[in-house]
């Protein structure tokens, strides 16, 4: 692999050249929000994309530090505010970094042990997600929500557990606020 650069489009929210784009709407994340009835209406009606992730085109191995932009769209399932599904690194012993680039919201994170956390992120906002913490966005304001991320390149992706368990935390609007709460589905 020889040096490389790539562009950041604060207008357009995007890197170019981007090696890969994923893009994530309610039906990827069924079952993940706590109002089913209210997900399957919406889903009868419309399938909303929820966010879009653009990889730098770096490799996910050893050595390597893959980088993406995020855009989490604003919006609602019932009264619990857009999020990413969530994951736990496969190498549970690497950490990550995010940067707020636009927006607000917040950085759920916790333990296989219990342990949880919430980090309210806007622009300019650096997190740091150590080793061992399962992590998940949440958009809590009227616009997108983008965040810059790097991580070490064997770190990979464990979406399943989270999709199984769910998060310890769900972030729902009370009174015009967003507001944590405990997840009675959490498993």
């Amino acid at each position: 692999m020889k040096p490389f650069a790539t562009t950041l489009s604060f207008a357009e929210r995007m890197i170019t050249p981007c090696g890969q784009r994923t893009e994530r709407r309610l039906s990827h994340m069924r079952g993940m929000y706590q109002d089913i009835a209210e997900t399957e209406a919406i889903l009868r009606r419309d399938d909303p994309l929820i966010y879009e992730v653009y990889a730098g085109g770096v490799p996910e191995k050893e050595g390597q530090l893959p980088h993406c932009l995020t855009v989490l769209y604003p919006g609602q399932v019932g009264d619990e505010y857009y999020m990413t599904k969530g994951h736990f690194h496969v190498a549970m012993d690497t950490a990550e970094i995010y940067l707020g680039l636009e927006g607000e919201g917040y950085l759920l994170m916790q333990t296989k042990e219990g342990d949880s956390q919430a980090l309210e992120m806007e622009r300019g906002t650096i997190a740091y997600i150590p080793p061992y913490w399962a992590h998940r966005t949440v958009n809590t304001g009227k616009g997108p929500f983008v965040f810059f991320a790097v991580w070490p390149g064997h770190a990979g992706h464990d979406y399943g557990t989270i999709e199984e368990s769910g998060f310890l935390k769900l972030v729902m609007e009370r009174d015009g606020q967003p507001v944590l709460i405990p997840n009675p589905r959490y498993r």
